[in-house]
């Protein structure tokens, strides 16, 4: 049936052959008038040696279809395989020939003549065409029932004939959506074919998105196992098959839908399926209407999905929830303990030292709630550890200064060369302590500015505590004339200090008489306080010294200098 099908195609083109090359050479014969002719006007010079090329390549393929009956057996899928080859060029040179049809003018001799011979033959054409998908059809078909019976090598190959034959039946689609497309050009009836051809595409397009979803859902549970089971190969070797049958399954699709555009006929859900389960979206399938099919087909998977697991979902987030506010509690109670801990009067720690404490067991109750938390909605912990472990080395390998920070802040813990509210010197800055963690120490000035020091820097360089002792000396100097009265101006300074009642008595204070300096007899006054009343003290001494030295007649001298002047001209 398919070879006399064939045949029959065969002829028909030799025929209009036949008849096109008798035009040409009428038309031959009128060349010397056509040389006169302007150069806009409209020419058919291109038609004799195509119709010429297509005549050669009908014999061709009309020697090959006779030779198939008598070939042998063996041989005969080859020469069919090559007589779909010589089919494919003839429709290739048809389809020139029809758009060299087209440029001439409608009233043209060659251009009636050729339509009138194509619009005789237009149902025999296209019905052939249809009679050699159909043969490959059964082809296909019966080639697929054999791959059961079929394993390792034959099988492999039994397939790739299978996609070979699959392939060339989608080319004659192809070839029939573009003469389709040839009868609209040239004016002639399509609706039959038009309704035969689509009605051919939307089965196979059907079929094929059937087997794309179908093979993308095994793929799935495939891959799901070989998540499991990463080292089991034929797990591993059945995906790779499955994701090659889909993306074999996806290309054809896609041209399947483009044919089906093609005829006007809406592909929206090929497209969709396409969208799915391809590898990317495009702006054209967007706009097609496709969106509002994912977007739809997605709400549907989730509705569903919600209404599947949905209680056990809310069971597992309300135990969730409560775990996380139970430890969250505990954490809490955990902190207050510990802060009652560290305040007791027996145990001597540094009130950073505390803070961190404190900080580090309410943080480490509230961690441990969390991993319990996940553990129970079903997240499993080993991976998560291991992963934060190795998160864990290349965060540290990263932050390596960060981590030497935390090393020294863990020292200065340990040690405690400063507290909270000590005035400190330390890497070049000068204040009172008001916040320390594990990585830096907030320092206020005394003008009110906020320093953050990295610990690494003060643990590294001298850490001057200027407040760390209970009692502190006030170091200061004063000056008098030279014909001032040394023995008096002891006294005053005397009266001073006891008359002051933030000097302590023991230890005792120091006056002495320190220097002959250039301008002035100099002497050293060193009372000891309580560390927060040094500055008090400092400042009254001095004020109290100027008001006795001058209330006593006892002076203060600064620099001098005598300056002789001489006449030069004495």
């Amino acid at each position: 049936m398919k070879t006399l099908a064939f045949v029959c195609w065969m002829s028909l083109l030799l025929c209009f052959s036949a008849t096109s090359q008798s035009q040409a050479q009428s038309e031959s014969e009128g060349q010397n008038q056509a040389q006169t002719q302007s150069a806009s006007e409209p020419e058919g010079t291109n038609l004799p040696q195509m119709l010429e090329e297509l005549e050669q390549r009908i014999g061709l393929a009309q020697r090959l279809s006779r030779q198939i009956d008598i070939a042998p057996k063996r041989d005969r899928d080859a020469l069919v395989f090559r007589r779909d080859e010589r089919t494919f060029e003839i429709l290739a040179d048809l389809e020139a020939l029809v758009a060299e049809m087209t440029r001439l003018p409608q009233d043209d001799p060659a251009r009636v003549s050729a339509l009138n011979y194509i619009s005789s033959e237009w149902d025999g054409i296209w019905q052939a065409l249809l009679a050699r998908v159909e043969a490959l059809d059964q082809r296909i078909e019966k080639d697929a029932e054999q791959l059961s019976s079929l394993s390792g090598g034959d099988r492999i190959a039994a397939e790739a004939r299978v996609n070979s034959l699959e392939d060339i039946r989608l080319r004659y689609f192809d070839a029939l959506v573009t003469m389709f497309k040839q009868g609209q050009e040239l004016g002639l009836p399509v609706a039959e074919i038009q309704a035969s051809i689509q009605d051919q595409l939307v089965l196979n397009a059907e079929i094929l998105a059937g087997n794309t979803e179908y093979t993308a859902s095994a793929l799935a549970q495939v891959q799901e196992q070989l998540a499991q089971d990463t080292a089991n190969a034929e797990l591993a070797a059945s995906a790779k098959a499955l994701s090659l049958r889909q993306g074999s399954y996806l290309a054809r699709l896609e041209t399947m839908s483009g044919l089906l555009e093609q005829l006007g006929y809406d592909n929206t859900p090929y497209d969709s399926v396409l969208a799915q389960h391809g590898d990317s979206l495009s702006l054209e399938v967007l706009e097609s209407g496709v969106a509002m099919d994912l977007v739809r087909d997605g709400w549907n998977a989730v509705r569903e999905s919600l209404l599947a697991n949905a209680p056990d979902a809310l069971f597992k987030l309300v135990i969730f929830l409560l775990i996380l506010l139970l430890f969250r509690m505990l954490a809490r109670l955990t902190k207050r303990a510990v802060r009652a801990a560290c305040d007791r009067p027996q145990v001597d720690l540094s009130t950073l030292l505390k803070n961190v404490l404190v900080s580090i067991s309410g943080g480490t109750v509230m961690a441990i709630g969390i991993l319990m938390a996940l553990s129970q909605v079903g997240i499993s912990l080993g991976p998560m550890l291991a992963g934060l472990g190795v998160a864990g080395f290349v965060v540290g390998f990263a932050l390596q200064d960060t981590l030497g920070n935390f090393a020294s802040g863990s020292m200065i813990l340990i040690y405690r060369p400063y507290d909270v509210d000590d005035y400190v010197e330390v890497a070049g800055a000068t204040g009172f302590v008001k916040k320390m963690s594990l990585v830096s120490t907030t320092i206020t000035t005394i003008d009110n500015q906020t320093l953050v020091v990295p610990n690494s820097k003060i643990w590294g360089d001298v850490i001057k505590n200027v407040t760390a002792q209970k009692v502190r000396r006030v170091d200061l100097e004063f000056g008098i004339g030279y014909g001032d009265d040394v023995a008096h101006a002891e006294r005053v300074l005397q009266d001073i200090l006891d008359n002051n009642d933030m000097v302590l008595k023991k230890p005792e204070s120091m006056i002495a008489l320190s220097a002959l300096a250039d301008s002035s007899v100099n002497f050293v006054v060193r009372p000891w306080v309580k560390t927060e009343d040094y500055w008090d003290v400092y400042f009254d001494i001095t004020r109290e010294v100027k008001m006795r030295f001058d209330s006593e007649g006892i002076s203060i001298p600064f620099p001098q200098r005598d300056v002789h002047l001489y006449n030069e001209q004495a």
